[in-house]
């Protein structure tokens, strides 16, 4: 019967009280000889007390396994040990609420499966904080084993916001380490300066680093920091979609302050440039020929100077960078943007964007080179939100590191059978 309800063969069956709001098994170690964990000196039982740990449901009931537990005291007057609490990980880990099988269900659960916590406590029949800390204790072992990735040849780096705060809503952001090549999550570091990634590869050793080769980024000169300082032989790429973004940017900045100039208020629904701003970030190639009239139409009426048409124009001749297929070609054709966005009678967004392609020149083009991106990095925020929008917001960031690892960082769950919580 004890081996049936719970498992393990020493593990003895005292009764079952069917009667209690959640049926409660009664079990006790069979063991008789104990030893002081000090200097192995034969123990004597001091007390008992009853430990009521959460169990995973049996035909469909919820279960609570009320362990009688023993406390020791060692007979030897010299021995530093005093007393002490009997232990046994197979029932249980020491400090935690639940068993040990229902604990690493409910770190499967909420990990693998995105699950929340207070679905799985509804599950079990237990409080909120019983599966988090099993979740974390568990969990905090299979993302941290130091095989849950080996080298990584392409890293990306992109920070997301964690939290608000604070009567202010002060903003906590994290930044996220990424296998681009194979778009695992690696690690999620606090903040987003550039100390905490630093700080972070130069713990993977010299070795490890020296086999990333590419980093893909967003124009972020901080990120780029991090490479420059730690992977200084790894080539950067500006990922294409956040570089068109920068131009696009720059198109709605022209539109707004020629709007001011002329009209002398903000864009109404009437006024032409208002009526083109969505025309204006789309891609040309999009625009049939009559969305194509419109947009040129509208600028024209709103902005006799063309400071706008100018500024788009500049935007679409940026666009046609991504589509030559040569490396050489591309740097001619960014070495050509980049002389005649110099001058200056363009628009000063037009100047703007001519200074950010000069700056980032090399790790613009490196993408005619090696052809990645930082959409892995992106997909990878995006399942770590998701993780935070099933949680209703966090605020430990402890919490969300081992929830995002467990859900994007692609753990080897065949290992939770097997690892000892911390």
């Amino acid at each position: 019967m004890s081996q049936w309800f719970v498992g393990l063969e020493d593990v003895r069956l005292s009764q079952i009280d069917d009667e209690a709001v959640i049926p409660e098994v009664h079990i006790e170690l069979e063991r008789s000889l104990v030893g002081c964990p000090t200097c192995g000196v034969m123990a004597t039982v001091k007390d008992r007390h009853v430990v009521r740990l959460t169990d995973l449901t049996m035909a469909g009931r919820k279960i609570v396994l009320a362990w009688n537990k023993r406390r020791f005291w060692c007979r030897e007057s010299a021995c530093p040990q005093g007393s002490w609490t009997e232990v046994d990980r197979r029932i249980a880990a020491p400090r935690l609420r639940i068993t040990d099988r229902a604990a690493r269900w409910a770190t499967f659960q909420v990990g693998h499966g995105g699950r929340p916590v207070s679905d799985v406590a509804d599950d079990l029949g237990c409080e909120w904080h019983t599966i988090n800390d099993a979740v974390l204790a568990y969990g905090e072992a299979l993302v941290d084993h130091p095989e849950r990735f080996s080298d990584v040849a392409s890293l990306g780096l992109d920070e997301h916001l964690m939290v608000r705060e604070g009567e202010r809503h002060h903003r906590q952001f994290v930044t996220a380490l990424v296998d681009v090549d194979h778009g695992q999550l690696l690690d999620i570091v606090p903040d987003r300066t550039g100390d905490a990634p630093k700080a972070w590869l130069r713990e993977r050793g010299d070795e490890w680093l020296a086999r990333v080769t590419a980093g893909t980024l967003d124009l972020s000169a901080t990120y780029k920091s991090v490479f420059d300082a730690v992977l200084p032989h790894a080539e950067l790429v500006a990922d294409p979609f956040h570089v068109v973004r920068h131009a696009n940017s720059l198109v709605d900045l022209a539109r707004r302050r020629v709007q001011n100039d002329v009209y002398g208020h903000r864009g109404r629904k009437n006024d032409p440039l208002y009526r083109a701003r969505r025309l204006l970030t789309m891609a040309s190639e999009r625009l049939d020929d009559q969305g194509r009239d419109k947009l040129l139409g509208l600028v024209r009426a709103g902005d006799r100077f063309g400071q706008v048409e100018s500024t788009w124009t500049a935007k679409e001749a940026l666009r046609e960078l991504y589509t030559i297929p040569d490396y050489e070609l591309a740097g001619e054709f960014i070495d050509g943007l980049i002389a005649d966005m110099a001058d200056p009678s363009w628009p000063p967004e037009v100047r703007s964007l001519g200074r950010t392609l000069k700056k980032w020149r090399r790790e613009i083009i490196a993408w005619h080179k090696l052809h990645i991106t930082n959409g892995p990095t992106e997909s990878m925020n995006n399942l770590a939100k998701r993780v935070k929008r099933v949680a209703f917001g966090f605020r430990s960031f402890r919490n969300y590191r081992v929830r995002s690892l467990l859900y994007a960082g692609k753990p080897n769950w065949d290992l939770l059978a097997t690892i000892t919580p911390r």
